[in-house]
C-alpha cells in the first residue's frame, strides 16, 4: 500500500469523484478526512463504511468551502487528529449554466469561491506541514473546461482555467520541498454535478434530456462514453506514488479525447 501511515484531506468527497478518490486513498492505507454536503445519516454510513472496509481512520468535516476560516479549521483538525496531512485533493465544485448576461452575480461568486478559492485556502493551510516533513501530494480536480470552453459556463470555465494556473505556480514554489502539485482534468463524468446541470442546459439550449446527453455532453468526447469516477481516482492514486515523484505542475486530461480535437 503506497500510502501506509499517510493522511489525506479530500474536499467535496461525500459523493461522485471525491468519494471515489477518498475510497481509493483509504484502500492504499491512508487515513482520510472527507468533506461535503448531504444527508448526515448517509454521510456517517459512508464514513464508517470506508473506515471498516480499509482499516484506516476516516473523519468527516462539514466545513463550508466558501468560508476561509472553516477551511483552515478543517485542515488543522486533520493535522491534529492524524498528526499530518500528506495528501490534499481539492475536488469541491459546483456548476451553474446560464447566458452571461443573465448569469446571477451571486452564482459567479459562489462558483469562484468553491471551485477556485477554496483550493487556495486548503493549500495555504496544508503546505507548511508538507514542507516541514519534506513530502506532500496536492491534486486539484479541474476539468476539460480548464483547457477549452463551452457556452453558458463562464464562471466554471474561468474557475477551472484559474485552478490550472495556480497549480503551476504552486508547483514551482514547492519543487524543492518534496511536494508535487498536479491537476486532473476529466471530461464528462456521470456524477450528481453533471446530472444536476442537465435541466439548466435543457432550458438554455431548448433541448430534451436525451439530446443534452447525446448532443452536448457526449458529443464532446470522441469515445462517446462517460469517464468513470474510478478512472479519475486511479490517476489520483498514481500521482501520490513514487513513480510520479517527478510529475509536478502537470494537467492530466482524462476526457475521452475531447481536448485532442
Amino acid at each position: 500500500m503506497i500510502l501506509q501511515s499517510k493522511a489525506a484531506v479530500v474536499t467535496g468527497s461525500t459523493s461522485g469523484i471525491g468519494l471515489a478518490i477518498a475510497k481509493a486513498l483509504a484502500r492504499e492505507g491512508a487515513d482520510v478526512m472527507i468533506n461535503g454536503l448531504g444527508d448526515p445519516g448517509q454521510i456517517e454510513r459512508t464514513r464508517a463504511g470506508i473506515e471498516a472496509e480499509h482499516g484506516v481512520r476516516v473523519l468527516y468535516s462539514g466545513a463550508d468551502m466558501t468560508k476561509p476560516s472553516e477551511i483552515a479549521a478543517m485542515v488543522a483538525e486533520a493535522e491534529d487528529a492524524f498528526g499530518r496531512v500528506d495528501v490534499l485533493v481539492n475536488n469541491a465544485g459546483i456548476q451553474f449554466v446560464s447566458p452571461v448576461e443573465e448569469f446571477p452575480p451571486e452564482k459567479w461568486d459562489a462558483i469562484l469561491a468553491i471551485n477556485l478559492s477554496s483550493a487556495f485556502h486548503t493549500i495555504r493551510a496544508a503546505v507548511p506541514g508538507m514542507k516541514a516533513r519534506g513530502f506532500g501530494r496536492i491534486v486539484n480536480i479541474a476539468s476539460a473546461h480548464s483547457l477549452v470552453a463551452s457556452p453558458f459556463k463562464s464562471a466554471y470555465v474561468a474557475a477551472k482555467h484559474g485552478l490550472v494556473g495556480m497549480t503551476k505556480s504552486v508547483a514551482l514554489e514547492l519543487a524543492t520541498h518534496g511536494v508535487t502539485v498536479n491537476c486532473i482534468s476529466p471530461g464528462y463524468v456521470w456524477t450528481p454535478l453533471v446530472e444536476s446541470q442537465i435541466p439548466d442546459t435543457m432550458k438554455a439550449r431548448n433541448l430534451t434530456k436525451e439530446q443534452v446527453i447525446e448532443e452536448v455532453l457526449l458529443k464532446a468526447q470522441p469515445t462517446k462514453e462517460f469517464v468513470t469516477v474510478d478512472q479519475v481516482a486511479a490517476i489520483a492514486v498514481f500521482l501520490c506514488s513514487e513513480a510520479a515523484t517527478q510529475m509536478t505542475g502537470a494537467n492530466l486530461s482524462v476526457d475521452g479525447g475531447w481536448t485532442a480535437q
